[in-house]
């Protein structure tokens, strides 16, 4: 038996940890996840403001509070966005509009490389004169519905290489667009996602080693043929060798994380946020919250983004025993997002891996990021509600064409009983 058999042999297992009781007290929805993501929301909050405040103006309030303002109208566009709309949209809905989304997000990405706006180097926003947008972010969660759809329309069918094959064109295609914008960081949590997703629908195996073979190699090509990432591997494990070039970054996270201790020197107490650690409530947030809060917290935070993943697995899981398969995929796709972004951003912050410039989910500044990641998080918890109503017999969370197929095959199986 294979490896990927033998996982959803575990995954059918009734006794495994991704199974729960989703009809325990009567609940529509998964409300311990929903307090969780708002609690990482207002640890964002506080901490977006303590790690920017000390970098802009400190003796002008009003310059010390634009970053904290900003990610509020962020947090409050998004929770009206979530609640009043991507809430109330059914999945199947998602599912058929996904292709249309897709090639608009394309044709999109393709204006990035040349109209985009430069940001340290890096020309990854677009400009729509109302809003900057940063189509990456957006692209991470389209790729989870697109493949969410086809492997939900191919899944009996996913031996058969000539029509499977062509899923890689669109998602190969906005991997190179973000790869010319510079931001590899983003290209490989894409990647992570369409790898994970065929090995949960059970590609063949030979198929699966041979995509992740290459895409692995190709990324280490495209890494040690370009000089500022490969310096940037060298001193990623030791930033002191190049302290004031590559490993300035690197090593003012390590002097930050070592510094607070277990317990922090106290909220707003941060020395190396003063000028010692760029981007500090973006990329290294995590640096400021392990100085000023401890090493605990950082502990607890990385059990938190765990607990998600994990929730997202299960709440996938769950799905796929109702033959929920598009929902399945969303959730499981989800949960392989937040488990990628999240452990870059950590590796970067503790020196395991070089600076990628990737957010730390609902917590780091940054409204593009924050936007989606509440948009995909509401679908997760669409996809829990869906399910539980689906467990309880009802059947209006379907797609009509689904419940139009299921009623004369119940109709056949009546008579034939």
């Amino acid at each position: 038996m294979n490896p990927i058999t033998r996982f959803f042999h575990y995954c059918s297992d009734e006794s495994n940890l991704f199974n729960r009781n989703l009809q325990k007290n009567g609940d529509v929805y998964d409300q311990t996840l929903l307090w969780v993501l708002l609690g990482l929301l207002g640890l964002g909050l506080v901490m977006v403001f303590s790690a920017s405040a000390s970098q802009l103006d400190p003796h002008n309030f009003d310059q010390r509070t634009v970053y904290l303002f900003k990610q509020a109208k962020f947090v409050l566009f998004g929770l009206v966005l979530c609640v009043w709309l991507i809430a109330k949209v059914p999945m199947w809905i998602w599912q058929r509009s996904t292709k249309y989304i897709l090639v608009l997000l394309l044709l999109l990405m393709c204006f990035v490389p040349f109209l985009g706006e430069t940001v340290n180097g890096a020309r990854r926003w677009l400009s729509l004169g109302f809003i900057k947008i940063q189509p990456s972010e957006l692209f991470k969660l389209v790729t989870i519905m697109y493949m969410a759809s086809f492997l939900k329309r191919k899944l009996n069918v996913l031996d058969d290489f000539k029509r499977v094959s062509w899923v890689a064109l669109p998602t190969g295609v906005g991997i190179g667009l973000i790869y010319a914008t510079r931001d590899l960081g983003s290209a490989l949590v894409v990647f992570a996602i369409v790898v994970a997703l065929l090995f949960i629908a059970n590609l063949p195996w030979r198929w699966f080693l041979l995509i992740l073979g290459a895409g692995v190699s190709l990324a280490v090509l495209v890494i040690a043929t370009t000089d500022f990432r490969l310096r940037r591997f060298e001193v990623a494990l030791t930033p002191w060798i190049d302290a004031n070039g590559t490993g300035f970054q690197g090593l003012g996270s390590l002097l930050s994380m070592e510094s607070g201790g277990l317990f922090g020197k106290g909220l707003g107490k941060a020395i190396f946020k003063r000028g010692f650690l760029p981007e500090a409530h973006t990329d290294f947030i995590l640096a400021v919250i392990g100085e000023e809060l401890g090493l605990i917290t950082v502990a607890l935070l990385i059990f938190t983004y765990l607990w998600i993943v994990w929730r997202a697995l299960s709440i996938g899981k769950m799905a796929r025993d109702q033959n929920m398969y598009f929902n399945a995929f969303i959730a499981t796709g989800i949960g392989v997002w937040v488990a990628a972004q999240s452990f870059i951003n950590i590796g970067v912050n503790i020196g395991l891996l070089p600076n990628k410039g990737l957010t730390l989910p609902l917590v780091s500044y940054g409204g593009s990021s924050l936007l989606v990641m509440m948009a995909a998080f509401t679908m997760l918890l669409r996809v829990d509600y869906e399910t539980r109503r689906s467990m309880r017999g009802y059947d209006d969370v379907l797609d009509p064409r689904d419940r139009k197929q299921a009623q004369p095959e119940a109709r056949a199986q009546g008579a034939k009983t």
